[in-house]
This record gives structure tokens, C-alpha cells and sequence, in this order.
């Protein structure tokens, strides 16, 4: 059999190399410091769970994508988080225990079994912020200010937001009656755009017909504003769920519109990303480059249930490496200065060298014996001797 190379790495698996690094860690950090002066307190959760832990809530749809692995030790099953969602709910719920709003934020990297179609990686960096212990939709409009100042801090242009709402499907089948089967087929068909196929299920259900209306007309309540005057006429005879759930989703859109004036919206009422854990408000983030959602969010009220203290939550992530690559012409053109030291044993040099790095600049010192020139390392200074003094001078003053 042949040997695989060494060097070659798992597909979907990705390294970082020294240029890329500096960029995305740079990002991390202002993204983090935004957050922080919102009141958003960094969490680590562990990058490896109880897997029963890991699939509870948002982590429900990620079986598929959990790599799964028995413990040595204990021989229960763990897994390899490929969502912090569900850990951090539990340090809410479990570890901190507050009655007031807590607002948290976490990041790092997360593992799938399978890759993204569009973006093939299955190491994503996870960056989000969610805010619980409260169910009102000032708390949604935070959440969703906060991701779009995250975006604008990246260097994105153009973002579009798009809005839906989960509570508007799930009126409609409990006032239809539809048992746990038909509710799931439905979904399938609504999240896939079927409509040939939507019509075939409403003739086999045994529903009223103005809710079979209803639903056969639900995946073309998508557009700008006047989507939401057209499904008030559309779902008239819904009952107060729904309407409530329209005027939340208004309400929300609103309060967006007073602080971006000049941001797209766009509502979908048959978007379902997120259905078995969200309860609200559903939203993404889109930029006319790539053809998915760059940030995803809503509200999924009482994730920490299972945890042993249901609270009301809404939040947001992201994959910091998408955001690092899509916004990384913004921030090409910035060079930070690195300074060429030479090799002696001189404690005047050594002490000028610790007192530069004391002040934040990067310093690198000559080897002995070394090959690469100042210029080749990517220096743009150079410390010099005048006289009794080590001083720096620009490399292109020596030209």
C-alpha cells in the first residue's frame, strides 16, 4: 500500500499559515473587545462534551455532524462540540445560575463529520454572543444590532438581513392538528420549496381548507415590507399566535430600520433554519459575494431546561474565518512594524530591545549565522548604534 504523504491533511481540514493567522487573530480580538463593552463575558466551554449534552437544543440537528468517540476512563459516550450553543446555555443555566439577564460570548473552533457544499471546511471557528434571561424583542434587537456591528468591525459591505419566524409555522400546526409525522414531512417540504409537493400533502391531510390555503401560500410570503401587510391578509383566519407573531417580527424590523436607516431587510415566513430548537424570531446575515448566510441567529426560549433551569435566550454566530477571508481587503494594505535588531552581546542593546517590546512593537533579533537579510525577514526598521545610544531607523532611510 502506498504511504499517504505526511504533510497532506484531512479533507475539510484546513491549517492557518503566519499571514492568514495575524489577520484572523487580530479580528478575534476586536470582535471580542466589541462584545465585551456591550457586557458580553467570555466563556471557553471544553471542545469535548458528554454527547448527551451536546445534542440538546440547537445541538439536535448536529448528530449527523458530531464526531462521537467512548471515554477511556468512565466508557461513556462523548463528542466533539460542532455547536458551543448547547455548552454555553448550560454555564447559564447550571454554572452561573443568575436571575438577572446574563449576557455571554465564546469562541473557537468546532468539528463536523461532513463539510459545508459552499464553503467545504469542517473546522469552522465559531464566534457568537447570546443574551439570556430575557423573552422580550428589545433583547432580539440587541442581539441582531450586536451581529451587524461585528460585520461592519470585519469589513463587510452591502449586508443584507433577512427575517422570519418559527412561532408562525408552529401556530399553524398545532391549530391544524397535525400529529409529530405530518408536522415533520411538512417541514421537509417547506424548508425544500416544494411546491408541487406541498400541494399533494394538503390534499391528503384532513384539514379545514382555509388552512390548507394558508399553507400552500406560506412559501410565498417572502419579500421586502409589504410582506408582512400581505400575510395579515393571507393568514386572516389564523389564530392569536399567529398574529402576535407577525407583530413581534414587525415590531422588530422596526426598531432595526430607526437604527439602520439605510439596511436591506428582507422577511421570509417560510424560512424554518433552526425549527426544532428556535421558539421566536429566526435571522441571518447575507453579502452579495457568497451564496449562504455569513451570521444566523434567533430566539430558542428555555435551551436551558435540560440543564435544569429553562430561561429565555437569543443570540448569534458565526464562522470567524469566513468573516476574516471576506473582509480581508479592507485590512490588506496594513503593515505592522517589525523591527531588524543585530546580535551582540551588549546590554544596552538588550535592554533597548526589551523596552521597545515592553511598548507593543515587534522586535526580531539576528541569529548567529543566520541566512536572510532585514529586508527578506519583512523588517521595516532596523536598530543602529550612534554613538553610546541604539536607535531605530526606517529601513528605507538606508537605502
Amino acid at each position: 500500500m502506498q504511504q499517504k504523504d505526511s504533510w497532506l491533511l484531512p479533507d475539510g481540514i484546513e491549517e492557518i499559515l503566519p499571514e492568514e493567522a495575524k489577520h484572523l487573530e487580530s479580528l478575534r480580538r476586536k470582535i471580542l473587545d466589541t462584545f465585551a463593552c456591550w457586557g458580553y463575558e467570555l466563556v471557553i466551554p471544553p471542545f469535548i462534551d458528554y454527547l448527551d449534552s451536546l445534542l440538546t437544543g440547537s445541538g439536535h440537528d448536529l448528530e449527523l455532524q458530531t464526531f462521537k468517540l467512548t471515554d477511556q476512563i468512565t466508557g461513556e459516550m462523548l463528542g466533539v462540540r460542532a455547536d458551543m450553543t448547547p455548552q454555553v446555555a448550560r454555564i447559564d443555566a447550571h454554572n452561573l445560575n443568575a436571575e438577572w439577564p446574563t449576557r455571554l460570548c465564546y469562541t473557537g473552533t468546532i468539528l463536523h463529520t461532513k463539510g459545508d457544499p459552499l464553503e467545504k471546511t469542517r473546522s469552522p471557528m465559531q464566534i457568537g454572543a447570546e443574551l439570556y434571561g430575557h423573552d422580550g424583542k428589545e433583547s432580539d434587537v440587541e442581539v441582531i444590532r450586536l451581529m451587524l456591528e461585528m460585520l461592519a468591525m470585519s469589513g463587510l459591505q452591502d449586508v443584507h438581513l433577512d427575517l422570519g419566524h418559527v412561532g408562525i409555522y408552529r401556530a399553524l400546526s398545532r391549530q391544524a392538528g397535525l400529529d409529530d409525522a405530518q408536522e415533520a414531512e411538512l417541514f421537509d417540504v417547506l424548508q425544500r420549496k416544494a411546491r408541487p409537493e406541498l400541494q399533494e400533502l394538503m390534499a391528503g391531510y384532513s384539514i379545514n381548507d382555509e388552512l390548507k390555503a394558508m399553507f400552500l401560500k406560506l412559501p410565498q410570503l417572502n419579500g421586502g415590507k409589504e410582506t408582512i401587510a400581505k400575510a395579515r391578509d393571507i393568514l386572516l383566519a389564523a389564530n392569536g399566535e399567529v398574529k402576535e407573531a407577525l407583530a413581534n417580527l414587525e415590531a422588530i424590523a422596526d426598531k432595526l430600520t430607526a437604527c439602520f436607516p439605510a439596511l436591506p431587510i428582507s422577511f421570509d415566513l417560510a424560512e424554518l433554519r433552526g425549527y426544532h430548537y428556535h421558539t421566536g424570531v429566526v435571522f441571518a446575515a447575507f453579502v452579495p459575494s457568497v451564496g449562504r448566510e455569513i451570521a444566523r441567529g434567533g430566539r430558542y426560549d428555555n435551551i436551558g431546561a435540560i440543564f435544569g433551569r429553562a430561561r429565555p435566550a437569543t443570540g448569534f454566530s458565526a464562522d470567524l474565518k469566513v468573516l476574516s477571508v471576506l473582509g480581508k481587503a479592507s485590512y490588506q494594505n496594513e503593515q505592522r512594524a517589525l523591527i531588524f535588531a543585530p546580535y551582540l552581546d551588549d546590554a544596552a542593546l538588550n535592554e533597548k530591545i526589551r523596552d521597545l517590546r515592553a511598548e507593543g512593537l515587534a522586535v526580531v533579533q539576528q541569529l548567529p549565522g543566520q541566512t536572510g537579510t532585514a529586508q527578506e525577514l519583512g523588517c521595516t526598521s532596523v536598530l543602529e548604534q550612534d554613538h553610546q545610544n541604539w536607535v531605530v531607523r526606517p529601513l528605507a532611510s538606508l537605502e
